[in-house]
């Protein structure tokens, strides 16, 4: 089958989608060898992606560049089209929310989350207004969905009124980069001479919904209520709506040690996690949840907020807290402090857990979504909510 990527995720610094992207195109590459994989973007690749070495990538996945002569932001309606029409793709994959909106070809779409609606507080108004206009009419495009838990499903199903059938969950994968490390030699890899004390981290794009004013707020608290002095580590780039965030970090006192490091790579993320006391997710809403299940590959004890998509992915291996209470996020932070065996049994816990995941298993799941939409295809089946017509892409394109 010749099946195609959206590769725009690949054109920025690498987060959560476009670490998804890229781990996906690679596994499907190679389990699936007959196939010819294609990454496609309108943009120029960039987030380490041009200092690949061509030698380690299977010969069936290519990075194909189209600068395209259309308005980028109409490319879904008129660039990517046409590069299906011309090159025969068979199937497209939308990874990040997108798909063309024209049925050229059968389509899966990847919907991670459904937090610009359920969420919008925490966004920009002008994404929320735009996710409010096109995932509507990206769902009813797109053959098939998949979301990365059922919890996800469910609220697809429920919010967007999707038909249960058209939409798989497949769990994602941690990277195979991330497994346990010693920090010896690696004095650079918190960009801060003082760290050599116990710490604990987060990690995440630095954004309302990451919640991490509510975790600074219980590490004060920590602080300030008993003797311990660990660290707390903030690894991520700048997002949005900073303001609460930037407020509290400024009010901490001397003995408050927070770090913020900015975007790291993958080998100083690897270090961080294999050192913490414990990692901490108190997010108010994840789709999946990598950030925990990777800290896990490295042996880290999880703490993570009490949400059914988190539950679902972390299982019995990680504690479990309401995020939003100051005081009992920071009881399970002193717990971990306190108690080294919870902590060992949470370590081993996070290896086993993260264990059960693996980027082929995501392909291999994919994979058979993709075999399902070309099928419904060739059928010429419409499920709920599917509609054939192409006239709202000028309105709201």
């Amino acid at each position: 089958m010749r099946i195609a990527l959206d590769g725009i995720p690949l054109s920025e610094l690498r987060t959560g989608v476009g670490h998804y992207t890229f781990e996906l195109a690679l596994a499907l590459a190679r389990i699936c060898p007959l196939d010819s994989i294609e990454l496609v973007s309108p943009r120029p690749f960039t987030s380490g992606v041009e200092s690949l070495n061509e030698t380690s990538l299977p010969p069936n996945l290519s990075f194909n560049y189209i600068a395209a002569n259309v308005f980028e932001r109409r490319w879904f309606v008129h660039g990517l089209p046409s590069h299906i029409r011309r090159t025969s793709i068979e199937l497209f994959h939308g990874t990040n929310y997108e798909v063309a909106f024209r049925r050229i070809c059968p389509s899966v779409l990847t919907v991670h989350d459904l937090s610009l609606i359920l969420l919008p507080h925490t966004h920009l108004s002008r994404r929320v207004r735009r996710a409010k206009l096109r995932l509507p009419l990206m769902v009813r495009a797109a053959t098939m969905i998949i979301t990365p838990t059922e919890a996800i499903r469910h609220e697809v199903c429920h919010h967007l009124g999707v038909a249960p059938e058209k939409v798989v969950a497949v769990p994602e994968a941690p990277r195979k980069v991330f497994r346990p490390s010693d920090r010896t030699g690696d004095e650079d890899t918190l960009r801060n001479p003082g760290i050599n004390a116990s710490y604990f981290l987060a990690v995440g794009t630095l954004e309302p919904r990451k919640n991490l004013r509510a975790l600074v707020l219980a590490y004060r608290e920590l602080i300030g209520t008993s003797p311990h002095r660990p660290w707390l580590v903030i690894a991520g780039k700048e997002g949005w709506m900073l303001d609460d965030l930037r407020t509290e970090i400024d009010r901490a006192g001397p003995d408050e040690h927070i770090h913020l490091t900015g975007y790291v790579s993958d080998a100083e993320l690897r270090s961080l996690y294999s050192s913490c006391l414990g990692f901490v997710f108190p997010s108010l809403y994840e789709g999946f949840g990598l950030p925990p299940l990777e800290a896990m590959a490295c042996g880290a004890p999880v703490i993570a907020n009490r949400i059914p998509s988190l539950r679902e992915v972390l299982g019995d291996a990680a504690s479990f807290v309401d995020a939003e209470n100051i005081n009992e996020l920071k009881s399970a932070m002193l717990g971990l402090i306190e108690n080294p065996e919870r902590r060992a049994l949470l370590s081993d816990a996070s290896r086993n857990r993260a264990a059960d995941f693996s980027w082929e298993r995501t392909a291999a799941m994919t994979r058979r979504v993709y075999e399902t939409a070309v099928r419904k295809k060739g059928e010429g089946g419409k499920g709920k909510g599917e509609g054939e017509g192409s006239a709202p892409a000028r309105e709201y394109f």
